[in-house]
C-alpha cells in the first residue's frame, strides 16, 4: 500500500497485543455454574414470565429505502414522491393500546375516560395535574425560526377530519384567536401539512366531546423530507423525543399526513414513545378531548439538541441511549465489542463501511477494503438503503461494530445505534468542509462517540479530472459556496466521487485504532 513500515508495525502492535484471561474466565464460568446449580434448589413460579419482549418492525411494501444521500434538496429531488409513499396505506400500529369510545343507549358516543380519569360532566375536562391552564388566549409561539408550536393546557379538543384543534379557555372573552401551524420541525417547507389551532371566544360554539382522555396528546405531521434517514431522525424522531419523552410513554400521538411505512419502520421507537394507539388524524371522526395538547414538534438544530434550551436538559447522549433502549441493545455500561471481548487474541476491531449509491462513492473500493484489512480491521460492508429494510436486524449489526466509516451522507446517521466510545470515521468530500462538523462531527461527539474527520484533497476528487485545476470549482470552493446552496449541491454533493489515497488516509485510521484500543 506504500505505507511506512513504522506505521504498519504500530498498527499491528496495537491490534495484535496478547491478552491473558483464561484463568479468570475459567473461574467465572465455575462461579456461574455454581449459582445455576444452587438456584435450582429454590421453587420457581410456574406463572413467571419476562415482562420484556423484542419489538420487530414489519416492513410495508410501500416503504421507501434510504437514498443514502446527504441532507439536501438536490439529493431528495429524485427520491420517492409523497404519492408513492401513500400507496398501499394500511391501519398503522394495530398492536398499540386503543382508547375505545363507548356507545350509550341513546346512540351518543360518550367514553370511558382514559387511564382512570374522571369526567367532569359535559365540559370535556378530566383530572390532570401536569400543566396549569393559563389566563390568556395566546397559546401558540411562532417566534422560532425552525418550528411553530402551540401548547393547549386545560380544555383542548381535536377534530381530525378538519385538521383542527380547539382550545376552550377557562374564561371565554370576545377575543378568540386562530393559527395555522406547520406541524413538523421544518416550518420553512411549504408542503408540510398544517393544523388549525383555535382559541374560542364567547360567541363560538364548543364542539361536543365524543371521547375524553386523562392523558396529554401531541399532534404532528409526517412527510417533508422523510425517506432519507438523516431527515427521518433530524426532522421527526429527534424532535418527537424532545417533545414527548417527558410524558414517559403516557401520551397519545395524532399524526397528520400519516405515512404507514414510517410508523412500521421505526415501530420500536414509537412503542418506546407511547403505550397508546397512534391516531391517523386525517381520518379520525371523533372529537377527542384532552387536558393537554401540543401541536407541532420542538427542534433546536439540525441533528442536535441544546441542553440549555430543553426544559428537561435532554442531551444527544440521552437520545442515543433512548434509541438503543428502544431496540433492546446492550446497556450503556457495556463496552464496545472489541474491548468487551478482550480475552480473544484473534479479535479484530470491526468497522462498518457504508456503501453509497449514486454520488460521493468510493471509485477505488477494492483498494479501500484492502487497506482496511491491512490495518487489521474486520470489515462489514453495508448499504443502509437495502440493509435497513429490516431495521431490527440492521441496528444489531451496527451495534456489533466498533466503528462506522463512510463518506459524508445520510448513511452516517446510523451512528445512533453504536455503543458509547465507538468511532465515526467521517470522510469529507472536497468543497464541503465548512458544513461537515455540524452535520455529523458535533452530533457524534455529543452522543459520546469518537470522531475522526478526513478531508480529501483535490486529487482525490473526480471533480479535478472533470473540471481541471483552473476551474472555480477546484481553485475557489468559497466562491461556489457564496453562490448559494444550490451550487454547492450541484457541484460538491451531486457530481463528486472519491478516489481515496490510502497512504494519505493512513494516519486517520491509526487515530481510529487508538480510540478503539
Amino acid at each position: 500500500m506504500g505505507l511506512p513500515k513504522a506505521a504498519k508495525s504500530m498498527a499491528k502492535q496495537r491490534i495484535c497485543r496478547r491478552r491473558f484471561g483464561a484463568l479468570l474466565a475459567t473461574a467465572l464460568v465455575a462461579a456461574v455454574l455454581a449459582v445455576v446449580v444452587f438456584s435450582d434448589l429454590f421453587a420457581h413460579d410456574p406463572n413467571a414470565s419476562s415482562q420484556f419482549k423484542t419489538l420487530r418492525p414489519v416492513r410495508d411494501a410501500s416503504e421507501p429505502t434510504d437514498t443514502g444521500g446527504s441532507p439536501n434538496k438536490e439529493d431528495l429531488a429524485t427520491s420517492i414522491s409523497d404519492q408513492e409513499l401513500d400507496a398501499g396505506i394500511s391501519e398503522p400500529n394495530q398492536a398499540f393500546q386503543e382508547t375505545t369510545p363507548a356507545v350509550s343507549e341513546g346512540g351518543t358516543a360518550t367514553s370511558v375516560p382514559d387511564q382512570g380519569g374522571k369526567s367532569t360532566g359535559g365540559s370535556g375536562l378530566v383530572q390532570y395535574t401536569k400543566c396549569t391552564p393559563g389566563t390568556g388566549t395566546t397559546i401558540c409561539d411562532l417566534s422560532n425560526q425552525r418550528y411553530d408550536i402551540c401548547e393547549l393546557c386545560g380544555d383542548a379538543r381535536t377534530i381530525g377530519h378538519s385538521s383542527t384543534v380547539t382550545y376552550v379557555p377557562q374564561s371565554l372573552t370576545s377575543n378568540g384567536k386562530e393559527w395555522s401551524i406547520p406541524a413538523q420541525s421544518r416550518k420553512s417547507l411549504p408542503w408540510i401539512k398544517k393544523v388549525t389551532v383555535k382559541s374560542l371566544n364567547a360567541s363560538q360554539q364548543e364542539p361536543s366531546c365524543t371521547s375524553r382522555h386523562a392523558i396529554p396528546a401531541i399532534v404532528f405531521a409526517l412527510g417533508g423530507f422523510t425517506g432519507n434517514i438523516w431527515h427521518d431522525v433530524s426532522d421527526v424522531l429527534l424532535p418527537l423525543f424532545l417533545t414527548a419523552h417527558q410524558f414517559d410513554q403516557d401520551v397519545q400521538l395524532l399524526i397528520t399526513n400519516n405515512q404507514p411505512w414510517f410508523i412500521k419502520k421505526y415501530s420500536a421507537i414509537f412503542h418506546r414513545i407511547t403505550k397508546h394507539k397512534i391516531i391517523d388524524f386525517d381520518i379520525d371522526n371523533q372529537v377527542r378531548c384532552y387536558p393537554h395538547v401540543i401541536v407541532g414538534l420542538r427542534s433546536h438544530r439540525d441533528f442536535g439538541i441544546d441542553p440549555n434550551a430543553s426544559p428537561h436538559n435532554y442531551t444527544m447522549m440521552d437520545f442515543r441511549l433512548f434509541v438503543r433502549e428502544s431496540y433492546g441493545l446492550p446497556a450503556p455500561e457495556v463496552d464496545i465489542p472489541y474491548r468487551a471481548d478482550k480475552d480473544d487474541p484473534e479479535r479484530k476491531p470491526r468497522i462498518m463501511l457504508i456503501d453509497r449509491g449514486k454520488t460521493r462513492r468510493f471509485m477505488n473500493a477494492p483498494d479501500v477494503l484492502q487497506g482496511l484489512d491491512w490495518f487489521g480491521f474486520e470489515v462489514v460492508q453495508a448499504d443502509p438503503r437495502v440493509d435497513s429494510n429490516n431495521l431490527d436486524e440492521f441496528v444489531r449489526l451496527v451495534d456489533s461494530c466498533d466503528a462506522i466509516m463512510g463518506v459524508h451522507g445520510a448513511g452516517l446517521t446510523n451512528m445512533v445505534f453504536l455503543r458509547s466510545g465507538a468511532v465515526l470515521v467521517h470522510i469529507v468530500p472536497y468543497g464541503i468542509e465548512f458544513m461537515a462538523d455540524g452535520f455529523y462531527g458535533a452530533p457524534a461527539r455529543n452522543m459520546g462517540l469518537r470522531h475522526v474527520q478526513y478531508s480529501i484533497s483535490q486529487d482525490e476528487s473526480t471533480l479535478l479530472e472533470k473540471y481541471g485545476w483552473n476551474h472555480t470549482v477546484i481553485k475557489d470552493p468559497e466562491a461556489i459556496r457564496n453562490s448559494g446552496w444550490e451550487k454547492v449541491g450541484e457541484f460538491y454533493m451531486s457530481a463528486q466521487d472519491i478516489v481515496l489515497n490510502m497512504t494519505r488516509f493512513g494516519p486517520s485510521l491509526l487515530k481510529a485504532i487508538e480510540f478503539i484500543m
